[in-house]
């Protein structure tokens, strides 16, 4: 299972499902990467387009906003495009886990410096 760092995924509750479903296993995205997670995106657009706008005086008022911009953004839906490759991703990922101090074994450290070193050579030569 792939998720983000919220606090709610962390509970005793989680951990023992967790603990009777041993199959599954958690992989938690980084915590600066709320851009991975597509929700985090949508509810950027949201915020943007109706929390953001003025003040809703009760609740009642909000859900109503909210209930008809999603209307209209339903009516027309588009898909999410990457604008950056799984490598591009990747490569990000690599170096913030290096800047971060989270590869600990010198192993995967010289493998992600080749990777690094082989792209900056098949860069010069095209």
């Amino acid at each position: 299972l792939v998720m983000d760092n919220y606090a709610t995924h962390k509970t005793d509750l989680v951990k023992r499902w967790l603990l009777r479903h041993p199959r599954f296993h958690i992989h938690f995205t980084p915590t600066t990467a709320s851009w991975l997670n597509l929700v985090e995106s949508f509810f950027s657009i949201v915020e943007q387009n109706v929390t953001k706008r003025g003040v809703h005086r009760s609740t009642l008022a909000l859900e109503k906003d909210i209930r008809a911009f999603l209307k209209v953004h339903n009516d027309d839906p588009k898909p999410y495009r990457w604008t950056k490759t799984a490598d591009q991703i990747l490569d990000g990922l690599r170096r913030y886990c290096e800047n971060a101090g989270l590869v600990r074994d010198e192993r995967t450290r010289r493998v992600m410096q080749r990777k690094r070193a082989d792209k900056a050579r098949s860069t010069k030569t095209h």
